[in-house]
């Protein structure tokens, strides 16, 4: 008897710059057409996570960033969290150390920096998970600016 499961795989970027501004695309496509969301999306078939991760990023915002700078923290599966199907989102911190332009592509309609303290309304569940990334102190921002 074969085992079969309908469920998709997304990767998803926290991407942090020296101001500690945060990357969101604006959705060009449902659900959550024209809403704030993080880069990402689906992995493809032979893909390893943090590729797809970086690909998306790239994809939709013109950062090319190589996939040992992306940091695995966190991995939701909240059924119900997708309203099209079941997808679990593997989500990875980027800590740039320098500030980067960005163009919205792909199915982003836009792409913009957002201070963490000014944020849009966010689509799926991505408000939670920031705040979750946040709160377990995986984020430090200290990180984010030279030292001497």
């Amino acid at each position: 008897m074969g085992f079969k499961q309908e469920i998709y795989v997304a990767a998803d970027n926290i991407v942090i710059n020296p101001k500690n501004e945060v990357l969101l695309i604006c959705r060009k496509n449902d659900p959550f057409k024209d809403k704030w969301a993080f880069p990402g999306g689906f992995v493809e078939k032979e893909e390893e996570l943090n590729q797809a991760a970086v690909r998306e990023l790239n994809e939709e915002t013109g950062l090319n960033i190589d996939a040992s700078e992306a940091k695995l923290v966190k991995t939701i599966g909240t059924v119900g969290r997708d309203p099209r199907f079941r997808t679990v989102s593997v989500v990875f911190l980027i800590h740039l150390n320098e500030e980067a332009d960005v163009v919205g592509a792909d199915d982003a309609a836009e792409a913009r920096w957002f201070d963490l303290n000014s944020l849009p309304l966010l689509a799926f569940d991505h408000s939670k998970i920031l705040e979750t990334v946040l709160a377990d102190e995986v984020f430090d921002k200290s990180s984010t600016t030279e030292t001497e």
